[in-house]
Formats: structure tokens, C-alpha cells, sequence
């Protein structure tokens, strides 16, 4: 099966803190390339891998659900605790989902949620039910960022709907978890975003457990904050969140 360009999973082995990297819905690990890098060279063992069906044809995506991707989030999470002492996972959008699910079953450091749906903008979901009977697929618009390698935003121009069902069913289902999250956890949201909506950071920070929590908001920025204008930020954020002896202060 081929992958597209920019899509490769990626490892950069470095100290004992290990990151665990989780792209988004129909992304894929160059969304979260330059950020795995930034992190690499501040000295982090970095891992991101390619979830179930992404990156590849959404006909293959179609035929995954939300199991599928948690699957292969486990998988890297299990490589990490192997090779590092300190495991610290970031998701963006779905993968923030999905880092949040991590982080309340199994030893996590800290979390980082980049742009996490609870609420999704998009009116059409509510006729989510009868779209599936007539079609398989929606379009999908990919953004260009300036300065950034297309590459880097590799990903589908379509959705599969069931695989949209299982986001929203993943959604519920980790909203559900959240009071179990005590844990250290970053939250960063676009403020006027078209994607998600972004009272969701907020849901999210009141909901978790955590007592050592932070709300970002970014100002300029699209839904894939790790690409957009203010992506600088976003990596030393990141980066200053994640540091071994802040994590264990806490």
C-alpha cells in the first residue's frame, strides 16, 4: 500500500524524555513533523506514528475506526516506555483525543491537547445519519500554509463518514474520561477557528481532574496550530510544558 508524501511515521531518538506525537483526523504525522523536530533538537526521543487508514486512500480509511487508531497509539506509547524514563504525549485535534485517552489509562508524565474537538463546527453532523445512507464520502478542503512544504500537510480532500461516526462516538467517549485525567495538561486553542469550536478547551479544562492545568488561547491561528502562523509558539509551549523537572515538581 503506498503512502503519501510527508505522511511516513517517524522516530528521532534522542534523551530519556520521550514524546509521544498524534496527528489528527485524516492527517497525518507531517502535521506534526516541525514540531517532532523542534522537540528532537531541544534533546527529546520523539515517535510519531501513522494511525489505522490515514495517510493513505480514505478507502482505506473507511474501513477504520476510533479501536483501530488507539490501537496504534498504544503501540508508540509502549516503544517509548521502553527506551525513555519520562513519557510526555502530545495530540493534535483528534490525536488530542486520543493523547487524553492515553493519559487516563496508563503511566503519563503530562499531556499536551492541541486544538481537541469536544464540539465540532459543522451543522451537517446532526444529518450525519441520513448522509450515510446516499454516499460514503464528503469533500474535504485542505488548507496551504505559507512557507510550509505540502508535504507537511499531507492528508485526505475527502472524509470517509463512517469514520467520522467513530470520531463522534470517540468524542463521547472520551469526554467521559475526562474527570480521570490528574495529570499535568496544556490545552492550546485557536480562538477563531472554522473546525472546532473553541469553547471545547474550555470543556476540557473544566472537566479533567488535573490540578496542574493551562488554557492557551492563539489568536491568529487555523485548526492545525502546528503548521499555522503562530507554530512558533505553539513548539516552545510545548516544549517549556513538557520539561522533565517541571514534571517532577509536580
Amino acid at each position: 500500500m503506498a503512502i503519501m508524501e510527508g505522511a511516513e511515521p517517524f522516530f528521532l531518538p534522542g534523551g530519556e524524555q520521550g514524546v509521544l506525537l498524534i496527528h489528527g483526523f485524516t492527517g497525518s504525522p507531517g502535521e506534526i513533523r516541525l514540531l517532532g523536530e523542534y522537540l528532537h533538537q531541544k534533546g527529546y526521543t520523539v515517535l510519531a506514528p501513522r494511525l489505522c487508514g490515514h495517510g493513505a486512500t480514505v478507502e482505506e480509511m473507511s474501513k477504520t475506526r476510533w479501536s483501530h487508531w488507539y490501537a496504534g497509539v498504544e503501540d508508540g506509547y509502549h516503544i517509548l516506555k521502553s527506551l525513555c524514563k519520562y513519557i510526555a504525549v502530545v495530540g493534535l485535534s483528534m490525536g488530542g483525543l486520543l493523547a487524553l485517552k492515553l493519559g487516563s489509562e496508563y503511566p503519563v508524565d503530562c499531556l499536551v491537547s492541541l486544538s481537541t474537538p469536544i464540539y465540532i463546527v459543522d451543522k451537517r453532523l446532526d444529518m450525519l445519519p441520513v448522509y450515510r445512507v446516499f454516499r460514503e464520502f464528503v469533500p474535504k478542503k485542505r488548507r496551504v500554509y505559507a512557507g510550509i512544504k505540502p508535504k507537511y500537510s499531507a492528508g485526505y480532500s475527502a472524509t470517509p463518514l463512517s469514520s467520522l461516526s467513530s470520531l463522534l462516538d470517540l468524542i463521547q467517549h472520551v469526554d467521559s474520561l475526562l474527570p480521570k485525567i490528574t495529570i499535568p495538561l496544556l490545552i492550546m486553542q485557536a480562538r477563531f477557528e472554522h473546525t472546532v469550536e473553541p469553547k471545547s478547551a474550555s470543556h476540557i479544562y473544566d472537566k479533567v481532574g488535573s490540578k496542574d492545568k493551562k488554557i492557551i488561547w492563539l489568536e491568529k491561528s487555523g485548526h492545525i496550530i502546528t503548521l499555522d502562523v503562530e507554530r512558533e509558539q505553539v513548539f516552545e509551549e510545548v516544549a517549556d510544558w513538557i520539561l522533565p523537572s517541571r514534571i517532577t515538581e509536580c
